[in-house]
């Protein structure tokens, strides 16, 4: 009894973020005139958490915050063009140690190892090898929620790069999981070689560009700095993390082939399936379920989405033919994947 009570105290555990990217979207939001109050309810937030620095978001409310603002005010681009336009150092502590750092590769290292200080729902790994860059990891939030989060840190982490060493810096490769159609405005700054729907979030640049020197290097402010982050760190205790989000990460990008099956997912988990089933019991789920609430949240995303028809959104979700899907839809929605695309905002306007 003693293990299935601490297992649910994890269970329990939302990672939380310092809100830069959900206050840069609220004020965002204001300016525009959109009324707050409502998305703010459905987000779970309040007017003061947004407009008091210090104190954190939960990074599950922090994404859903963000769709719903970019929903507002017709940016489908919305946490990329917030990247794009804010003051870097309003990232805070981080941004400081990164800045004052001796190298690129360095600053690199060194926002993999203290990304936790500002979002604890994405872990950085730092690459170095035959190229360098990052690649990110949800932890303890789902990843098929988002969009705008990851992009507003693929976008301000290359900003950032080239703030650093002062060169205009383009990646050799940008991965991203979630779907979207091939947009310019992207590709004007993250480079042509993107990929969505990828198997992976990362980020990569030149190897040739491994010890560019950062313009602002500053070796005894960035010890000091980086005293601060240690202790900051130490205190995430990303055990915590709910194996629902692990199990849901894992199947999200094998959707699409048809190997979103239990026994492949505890392979990559490195558990056996009763361990996994097991698991998510203690959780109050199943496999099965669990499943059928990932696919239902897609298929709500990708409907929204008015480059992918009903066929391609199937498939996206494993299923084998469009009939299959649209039962299984109709027993979520009480309506078919064409009736709920009808009735969406967007879908009403063009008629």
């Amino acid at each position: 009894m003693r293990m299935k009570a601490g297992a649910l105290r994890r269970a329990d555990w939302l990672p939380s973020a310092g809100g830069l990217s959900a206050r840069l979207a609220y004020a965002r939001a204001k300016s525009a005139g959109v009324a707050l109050d409502p998305l703010l309810r459905k987000a779970s937030l309040t007017r003061q958490q947004l407009e008091t620095a210090d104190l954190p978001i939960r990074v599950r409310d922090q994404i859903r915050f963000l769709g719903l603002v970019a929903d507002a005010v017709d940016d489908g681009l919305l946490g990329f063009h917030l990247a794009r336009s804010c003051n870097l150092r309003e990232i805070g502590l981080l941004y400081y140690v990164l800045a004052s750092s001796d190298t690129l590769i360095e600053a690199l290292q060194r926002v993999a190892r203290y990304s936790s200080v500002v979002n604890e729902g994405i872990a950085l790994q730092c690459i170095d090898g035959k190229a360098i860059g990052a690649s990110f990891h949800y932890v303890g939030v789902s990843r098929h929620l988002d969009r705008h989060q990851i992009e507003f840190w693929m976008t301000g982490l290359v900003r950032i790069c080239r703030q650093l060493t002062g060169l205009r810096l383009m990646p050799s490769r940008v991965r991203l999981t979630h779907r979207r159609a091939w947009n310019a405005e992207l590709a004007g700054f993250l480079g042509h070689n993107v990929e969505f729907g990828a198997t992976a979030d990362d980020i990569t640049f030149s190897n040739s560009i491994r010890q560019a020197p950062v313009v602002s290097a500053d070796p005894y402010l960035n010890k000091l700095l980086r005293s601060y982050c240690e202790e900051a760190a130490f205190h995430r205790l990303r055990n915590r993390e709910p194996f629902r989000s692990r199990v849901e990460n894992a199947i999200a990008p094998l959707l699409p082939h048809g190997k979103a099956r239990v026994g492949e997912i505890a392979r990559q988990l490195g558990v056996s399936q009763r361990t996994l089933a097991r698991r998510l019991e203690l959780e109050g789920l199943s496999f099965s379920a669990l499943l059928e609430s990932l696919r239902s949240d897609l298929a709500k995303r990708h409907l929204a989405d008015r480059d992918l028809t009903i066929a391609q959104i199937a498939w996206l979700l494993g299923y084998r033919d469009v009939g299959a899907f649209s039962h299984a839809f109709k027993r979520w929605a009480g309506k078919t994947p064409s009736k709920a695309r009808a009735e969406l905002p967007w879908a009403m306007r063009s008629n």
